[in-house]
């Protein structure tokens, strides 16, 4: 039981490091995890969504792009062999725990853990099922980024409501209720220094908030143990460099979590746009301050502040390493610039390191985009904090048709387009007629 614990907070957007490869998934195993999967859909029965979210899913290994499906597609693309469907996953494709139209029907897709794992399997997949109901519900799959939660008033008020969320999980009565108060503060006091993030935030949170509550919740037989990875999942992300593109996971989350406990109907929200915060203080009857600063800064004395001031500081102190060490070969020619234009991603969340007006660092990325797929898999890359550019190391560039190889990355480019040269440096852009 403690495996399964400690794996719950391993399982974020896009999964976990893996660098074992295998071949473990048989037909005989992919059997077991569809139905395991499907008797955690069915104990809920659609209780909680008000619908029982088993239904189309696929499982991609990421090294040969394999695809094992529970369910024909409605063209025939996929073939049934030993018990189960199979077929090749389009290689200019991002694999990432989302949904896909496939041969006209839409799977829930999940990329299999490179290490067997049957735990990380099944929750992958409910995950993935989970997006396919959003989608079914006319939600759109969205790659969040919401910079300002890498500058350092709003890392610290994150933190501070962190804290308190903690304490509302492990405490009952009057004091859940006053520490989910000082949460809500603190969450007010960061939505009043950045006003105009609140709805993308609010997207962010229960798109993939939402996600990790019910894959949490499906994928634990106890309220204990169910908790207790929740909980090891917010330490896990408390830790990362860079919130930006993995708070709102476990953030939105939290707040479902108080909600379920007390009785709330899910079904009643859109599981995009909600605000959770907003939902719970209503569910909680908190009273909150008309200016939420006012009083902010005496109570973040009970949720030891000068510490969370002392991890920010070593944070900055690291980024300057990070700053003279790695981001040069960025900043220096040559380089290859890839504009972005609508982009997914496929990364590692504790692999994301923000380094202020330079951008956002990824050690090791994919990215699918209408030119192409890149993949940085030995490597650094840069994303501009507008999102629209990635500068990768021009050293080593080869070009091979559609191939192209730098050293630690490869581009692989659609039908159309083509690298270019100026001056020192390269960039991709549609073949010239």
């Amino acid at each position: 039981m403690r495996k399964w614990i400690c794996l719950i907070a391993l399982v974020a957007l896009t999964g976990c490091k893996e660098k074992v490869v295998s071949h473990y998934f048989t037909a005989e195993k992919a059997i077991a995890s569809f139905s395991e999967i499907e008797d955690a859909c069915n104990r809920d029965n659609g209780n909680l969504w008000g619908k029982n979210l088993y239904g189309p899913l696929m499982f991609v290994d990421r090294t040969s792009r394999k695809i094992t499906a529970n369910q024909p597609d409605s063209e025939g693309l996929l073939k049934l062999k030993d018990g189960v469907y199979t077929g090749l996953y389009p290689t200019e494709n991002i694999i990432n725990i989302s949904t896909i139209n496939f041969g006209g029907t839409t799977f829930g897709l999940a990329p299999l853990p490179l290490e067997e794992d049957s735990f990380r399997t099944k929750v992958r997949g409910i995950h993935a099922l989970f997006h396919s109901f959003q989608k079914e519900k006319g939600i759109k799959p969205e790659s969040f980024n919401i910079v300002i939660m890498d500058e350092k008033e709003a890392r610290l008020w994150m933190k501070l409501e962190w804290k308190a969320l903690k304490k509302a999980l492990t405490s009952k009565g009057e004091e859940q209720i006053l520490a989910i108060r000082d949460a809500l503060i603190f969450r007010g006091s960061n939505r009043e220094s950045y006003p105009r993030y609140a709805l993308l935030e609010n997207r962010f949170e229960a798109y993939e908030g939402l996600a990790t509550f019910t894959y949490s919740l499906f994928g634990t037989d106890t309220p204990d143990e169910f908790r207790t990875g929740l909980l090891q999942y917010l330490d896990r992300i408390y830790s990362f460099q860079s919130y930006a593109r993995s708070y709102g996971a476990i953030h939105g989350a939290l707040y479902a979590t108080l909600l379920h406990d007390r009785g709330f109907d899910f079904t009643s929200i859109s599981p995009d746009t909600a605000d959770l915060g907003r939902l719970v203080k209503i569910n909680y009857q908190i009273e909150l301050p008309e200016k939420c600063r006012d009083v902010a800064g005496s109570i973040a004395l009970h949720y030891n502040i000068n510490e969370i001031y002392r991890e920010e500081d070593q944070r900055l102190v690291e980024m300057r390493e990070r700053l003279n060490n790695r981001v040069s070969v960025f900043t220096e020619k040559p380089v290859v610039l890839l504009e972005l234009e609508s982009p997914s991603f496929d990364f590692e969340p504790e692999d994301v390191s923000y380094l202020d007006t330079l951008g956002t660092l990824y050690h090791g990325l994919r990215v699918s985009d209408n030119w192409g797929k890149l993949t940085v898999d030995e490597g650094d890359c840069l994303v501009s904090n507008n999102y629209k550019y990635i500068r990768i190391t021009a050293k080593g560039l080869k070009e091979d048709r559609n191939h192209i190889t730098g050293e630690g990355w490869y581009i692989i480019l659609s039908d159309g387009w083509e690298v270019a040269k100026s001056e020192q440096s390269y960039f991709i852009r549609k073949r010239v007629p």
